[in-house]
């Protein structure tokens, strides 16, 4: 795999290597080894599946307050999706920024999302699978969002959102 870095810190695009034969392929979509030696730490506390059953749906923005911070490495195993990451490190040269990936069952592409990094996603078809390994356990008193909309960022996304969560639609504006 290659584990190529981006405009914002600790952020990683990982692209696989898959080995392709008559019988389909093969690829690795983990490495603690190669990880730690690209500088992601390789814990993994917990792993999620997230299923989505409509194209529009919007996850997110979604992280966790220290001490109880979490990366993410993210993967979009069936579908597409369209991935934000904001950067809300507060000593970051790129605090406030975010960059955006289209991830898809057929680019194969990862994104690992550092902790201190908000996420969110937007699936663009039906049926959409996502996986993701988390650095560290879910803590709901830890939990915080970003409204997909949020004047302090002016996201773009890439069509409208039809179903978003009660939750992720109320998120107060960003205070900065």
């Amino acid at each position: 795999m290659k584990i190529l870095k981006q405009d914002i810190a600790d952020v990683y695009l990982i692209e696989p290597e898959p080995f392709i034969d008559e019988r389909g392929s093969f690829r690795r979509h983990f490495c603690s080894e190669e990880f730690e030696r690209a500088g992601i730490s390789p814990s993994v506390k917990q792993a999620n599946l997230s299923e989505n059953k409509y194209a529009k749906t919007l996850r997110g923005f979604h992280y966790q307050l220290p001490p109880h911070s979490e990366g993410k490495t993210l993967s979009c195993i069936k579908g597409s999706i369209y991935d934000i990451i904001v950067d809300l490190r507060v000593e970051s040269k790129t605090y406030m920024k975010w960059i955006s990936y289209e991830l898809t069952e057929t680019n194969r592409l990862s994104i690992h999302i550092p902790p201190g990094c908000a996420n969110a996603f937007l699936t663009l078809e039906n049926n959409c699978l996502i996986h993701y390994y988390c650095s560290n356990s879910y803590q709901p008193n830890s939990e915080r969002g970003i409204r997909y909309n949020d004047p302090a960022f002016n996201f773009k996304w890439p069509t409208s959102i039809e179903i978003i969560s009660d939750k992720d639609r109320s998120h107060p504006d960003f205070k900065i």
